[in-house]
């Protein structure tokens, strides 16, 4: 069984070609064909979890945790399924998924599609899991009752993961960045952290955010006992881009979003004077983009859209370049090298 060539999927629209993918890689973990070669150990400790390395599969890519250890043969350290909301729902019409190819960027408003916390949570129990597995939660868009649509599904998913992820960052779900500010994330996290057990509970925030709402988001999830933070998500921002495809509305990822995604980080490394765990997604490519938000105080860090372009072999690449300037630098460990450039 071999994996397809990009110019292969690139004849798909964007969403079959996505789904393809998830077939595959779960059709080649399940007849236990391995990935090779295997990425140098570069072990990283967050919330008392140990990380074979710092990188991570984001969130949004398999939902519905089809191909959990398919994604970690590839080499990633970690990998955060969803996101899950406590019913199924269909999403936002089609189509919804655009390629910016000439942008090396991707244009999504897909509206939490997925077939529900229930359909998900066995797949993750049977899998092999040769790395960390989250879980990313997150509301039904006609909820009447949001906060108690975390509750519940932070408390099913704590059961079965490594972590949870609250994900309150999503700018598909009409309201939803509402409750990362004010009373209602107060609430929120506080109902979150009830419902987690013993199961380190992260939060996942939007890049589009200014410098009153970063600190406050920082102190709120310090109180609560939030284990760390993921920054970002999708950008609604829209900067420079030559694709057609680039008047699309929805949440911009991919290179263009590296340098907004790089200052957010370093706000939030800032606000909460290093006493949370960062995770760093949006924009990063390549193992010098990598090192950077390392450097500027992530733990972890996070790919989606940069696999669109760069391929399966984009985590092994990535993470044994990454080795190299660590070595370069004098590094031992990822953790001598986080936030020495902040």
């Amino acid at each position: 069984m071999s994996f397809p060539a990009r110019p292969l999927l690139f004849t798909l629209p964007a969403e079959p070609a996505h789904r393809l993918t998830i077939r595959l890689l779960a059709g080649w973990a399940s007849a236990g064909l391995p990935f090779a070669p295997q990425p140098p150990a570069l072990p990283v400790t967050v919330a008392g979890i140990t990380f074979a390395n710092p990188l991570g599969l984001a969130a949004g890519v398999d939902k519905d945790g089809r191909a959990i250890d398919g994604f970690l043969a590839l080499g990633f350290g970690h990998v955060e399924i969803g996101t899950l909301t406590p019913l199924p729902q269909p999403g936002n019409p089609r189509p919804r998924l655009f390629r910016l190819v000439a942008d090396r960027a991707v244009i999504n408003r897909m509206g939490f599609n997925n077939a529900g916390l229930a359909a998900a949570l066995p797949r993750a129990e049977r899998a092999r899991r040769r790395g960390v597995l989250g879980i990313n939660i997150g509301a039904n868009k006609d909820a009447a009752d949001r906060i108690a649509d975390y509750e519940h599904g932070v408390a099913g998913a704590a059961c079965v993961s490594d972590y949870v992820t609250i994900n309150i960052s999503s700018p598909n779900t009409q309201g939803l960045r509402d409750l990362q500010h004010g009373p209602a994330l107060v609430e929120l996290l506080a109902r979150a952290a009830g419902a987690r057990g013993t199961t380190p509970l992260f939060l996942k925030v939007a890049p589009d955010l200014d410098h009153r709402q970063v600190d406050a988001i920082a102190r709120a999830a310090i109180d609560a006992g939030i284990d760390a933070l993921i920054v970002g998500n999708t950008t609604t921002a829209r900067f420079t881009l030559a694709s057609p495809n680039a008047g699309e509305s929805g949440g911009l990822s991919g290179a263009p979003l590296a340098a907004l995604a790089r200052r957010r980080l370093a706000d939030f490394r800032t606000a909460t004077g290093g006493a949370l765990p960062l995770i760093a997604v949006g924009g990063i490519g390549d193992a010098g983009e990598a090192y950077a938000r390392i450097r500027a105080g992530a733990s972890l860090v996070q790919l989606y859209t940069a696999l669109v372009y760069g391929g399966p072999g984009l985590p092994a690449r990535l993470l044994r370049d990454l080795a190299a300037l660590l070595a370069r630098d004098g590094f031992a460990t990822v953790a001598e090298a986080t936030g020495t450039d902040s």
